[in-house]
């Protein structure tokens, strides 16, 4: 069996627009993508199965804090978590948009730089000898719309703060030598709040990326 490891915040862990309930496991789209890979492997003789490790964290920064709920800065145990889950096949680190809320000052520059910082940290964890240091894919997130609802205040002005953030991402990915998908490419953020992801917008992404992944993982 193969480990993936999904690094994330809310959009990953499945939050419902306008509410604070949440998707099960099979509609998020780390479980679509779990299930997608496992099925488009099962045709495949001596195919691995894969297993998708979620850790995804309602409003999670790169490398920043809440100034309001503690615990938010991305950095803060990554190296431990890499050192839990190995040997992990892939890391999928999916983290910026908290960066733009309204409480911080940031930039694409800022966020790139969160981003950057997070793939050291993960290559530079302390897993056992032998064990292989994973691979990492960025995704960028969808770009944030004109924030709908109870979040309103809370990203305020997040949209054009955020803007060129695929790019900036991108070109962390080729100077890092990590994979780059932009997951804005596949889906736009939900209408309802102009921030998450609506269940068919995870069932797209999920598909998405199972396939954009299935031949790294040679399943």
């Amino acid at each position: 069996m193969k480990h993936i490891l999904v690094y994330s915040d809310s959009l990953s862990w499945g939050i419902i627009p306008g509410t604070r309930d949440r998707l099960p496991f099979e509609a998020r789209w780390p479980g679509v993508m779990e299930n997608a890979l496992n099925h488009l492997g099962g045709s495949n003789h001596g195919s691995t199965a894969i297993r998708v490790i979620e850790d995804c964290l309602n409003g999670r920064r790169t490398v920043w804090e809440d100034p309001f709920k503690p615990g938010r800065n991305g950095l803060i145990g990554l190296a431990q978590r890499i050192e839990i889950h190995s040997p992990l096949a892939l890391v999928i680190l999916m983290l910026g948009t908290n960066d733009f809320q309204s409480m911080h000052p940031h930039t694409v520059w800022h966020a790139a730089q969160g981003i950057t910082t997070l793939v050291t940290a993960i290559r530079q964890a302390p897993i056992e000898p032998g064990m292989p240091v994973p691979p990492i894919l960025l995704v960028a997130p969808p770009p944030i719309q004109t924030p709908r609802g109870p979040i309103t205040q809370k990203f305020l002005g997040a949209a054009a703060k955020s803007a060129g953030l695929a790019a900036a991402y991108s070109q962390v990915a080729t100077d890092l030598n990590c994979m780059f998908m932009d997951a804005g490419q596949v889906t736009p953020a939900s209408a309802v709040d102009g921030i998450h992801l609506d269940k068919d917008q995870h069932a797209r992404l999920g598909a998405f990326l199972a396939t954009a992944i299935r031949a790294t993982l040679s399943v």
